[in-house]
């Protein structure tokens, strides 16, 4: 599966890039069905992952009025 990064001029908050790279080495070297089933757990650690990071975003907006 080809990966593809970010827009240069685009920021993306470092917790988002670590959550993305872990999945990414996760599967490094993997291949057929061992990929599958690792690709399987990765995607759901990494959607965990970014669900409370946007959860943490939340409440620090939260916290200062946004």
């Amino acid at each position: 599966m080809p990966m593809t990064a970010p827009d240069s001029k685009t920021t993306v908050d470092p917790r988002v890039q670590a959550a993305w790279e872990n999945y990414r080495d996760d599967l490094v070297d993997l291949a057929g069905s061992e990929y599958t089933r690792a690709e399987a757990q990765a995607w759901e650690r990494l959607q965990a992952e970014l669900f409370t990071l946007t959860d943490e975003v939340a409440d620090e907006h939260s916290s200062i009025g946004l």
